[in-house]
């Protein structure tokens, strides 16, 4: 095993450890109850019913009420725990993507306590907490090939009339509910989309899953019509999601696309010539870049708002957020080991002693600098380990199902490319911190975990 394998926990299993564990020993004590329980005989499609409550509702409904969803599915994954019989799982219980999680997760509990604002703090603990819960609980449900397609499926149809309305706002005009538009730029008097989300960029980073599953799911949904709905939604989505004018949510739209397209070549590629396996993965990246460039220097809305990406200070966005990211390093200069610990509200307490004057933020606009500021450059480190780790085990993975031909890689390229552009946009804006676009981040990862191979075929 090399020293790259060791690193991304190629070969690592979980499960030895986990049975020498203390705190494992109370798995299954539960189980005798469980044998015994009628409903509980359908637990794993109960718990399926509260993270489709997640996923169907987190675009309408207030954050409050996402929180206790989430907290439903934590509650319930613990009973689920509780009454497990081990002996009887024929996967493994924990992936090495769990592993790095639960690291993750200690870090922040440690930033907790080191924190100078603690109280704050642990109320972004408990949040990360939820979303953490969230991503253990479906990962478990989501090893169910059915459940998995079912959530998917309940999260496509429900970005469906996100979308239209969006699209809706477009046409007949929408009152904007924020200064989202430099209002000296060319495109100051163009109408930026938001739906039932209430912010452009918060719409973007919500639809992009949707894009990308809606086109995964145009070679895995069977029969005529499930197709044209698949397309739709890869149509609806994508047009709505332009239609946001968020520049962050191009920038994950065009990677993730791109990402997508270029994992559909790996997985076709067995079947083609000798000259188009070696040729096609540049020239499909080629024609990608061809199409976008093509939509910014014809299309004069999406040239103007590209073209406002390298204004650097001149464009008053960009301004605003250089600053911010500015007193987000002399935050992590000054707590540079574990951070101010985990959340916003930690985030308000301190940014304020570091801020430029005038530029008041309530995050650090980029998701790796936000995690440098909560939790130092050891989070920071592990949660570079853990993309690594997630995007390793996808890949290994992967390469499993293509070698069965299994159509439901295309489901993991889906969450591959997905997670690739949920980073891309989350680089220069943080509303994956939003439980609207968190709670879909956890469930992508959550389904790349649950592709792990049985133990049958370790």
């Amino acid at each position: 095993m090399t020293v790259w394998e060791t690193l991304l926990l190629s070969n690592f299993a979980l499960d030895p450890w986990l049975q020498g564990s203390l705190l494992h020993r109370i798995v299954g004590s539960l189980r005798n109850w469980r044998s015994g329980s009628a409903i509980m005989q359908y637990a794993d499609w109960i718990g399926a019913t509260l993270v489709a409550l997640v996923l169907g509702f987190s675009p309408f409904v207030s954050t409050t009420l996402i929180g206790v969803l989430l907290a439903a599915c934590g509650g319930f994954w613990i009973l689920l725990t509780l009454s497990d019989d081990p002996s009887q799982e024929q996967q493994p219980l924990a992936t090495p993507i769990h592993g790095v999680v639960f690291l993750f997760a200690v870090i922040s509990l440690v930033a907790t306590a080191l924190s100078p604002v603690k109280m704050a703090a642990l109320k972004g603990l408990i949040k990360l907490g939820l979303y953490l819960l969230f991503f253990a609980f479906t990962a478990r449900l989501t090893r169910n090939q059915r459940i998995r397609s079912s959530l998917i499926t309940i999260y496509l149809l429900t970005s469906l009339p996100v979308a239209v309305y969006g699209i809706r706002q477009y046409f007949f005009g929408a009152r904007s509910l924020a200064t989202w538009v430099d209002p000296s730029s060319a495109s100051a008097d163009v109408t930026r989309v938001y739906s039932y989300l209430g912010n452009p960029n918060l719409l973007a980073g919500y639809l992009l899953p949707a894009v990308i599953w809606g086109l995964a799911a145009v070679w895995i949904w069977k029969g005529f019509f499930p197709k044209m709905l698949a397309i739709l939604t890869f149509a609806v989505n994508s047009a709505c999601l332009v239609l946001t004018y968020s520049r962050g949510g191009w920038i994950g739209f065009v990677v993730a696309l791109t990402a997508f397209g270029l994992l559909a070549v790996y997985w076709w590629s067995a079947k083609l010539s000798p000259f188009w396996q070696r040729f096609a993965l540049p020239l499909t990246f080629g024609v990608l870049v061809a199409l976008f460039a093509i939509a910014v220097f014809f299309v004069p809305p999406v040239r103007d708002r590209v073209s406002s990406i390298f204004a650097g200070r001149s464009d008053s966005s960009n301004n605003f957020r250089i600053n911010v990211w500015m007193g987000a390093l002399r935050m992590i200069e000054a707590y540079p080991i574990v951070g101010i610990g985990p959340g916003n509200s930690a985030f308000n307490k301190i940014y304020p002693l570091f801020m430029t004057p005038k530029y008041s933020a309530l995050s650090a606009y980029s998701v790796l600098l936000e995690t440098a500021v909560e939790t130092g450059f050891i989070g920071l480190s592990v949660f570079l380990w853990f993309l690594a780790v997630t995007f390793s085990q996808g890949w290994k993975q992967l390469q499993r199902l293509r070698e069965m031909a299994s159509p439901e890689g295309w489901w993991l390229m889906g969450a591959l490319a997905i997670a690739i552009g949920m980073m891309a946009h989350g680089a220069v804006d943080t509303v994956w911190y939003r439980p609207q676009v968190n709670t879909l981040w956890w469930f992508t990862v959550a389904i790349i975990s649950s592709y792990s191979a049985s133990r049958g075929n370790r």
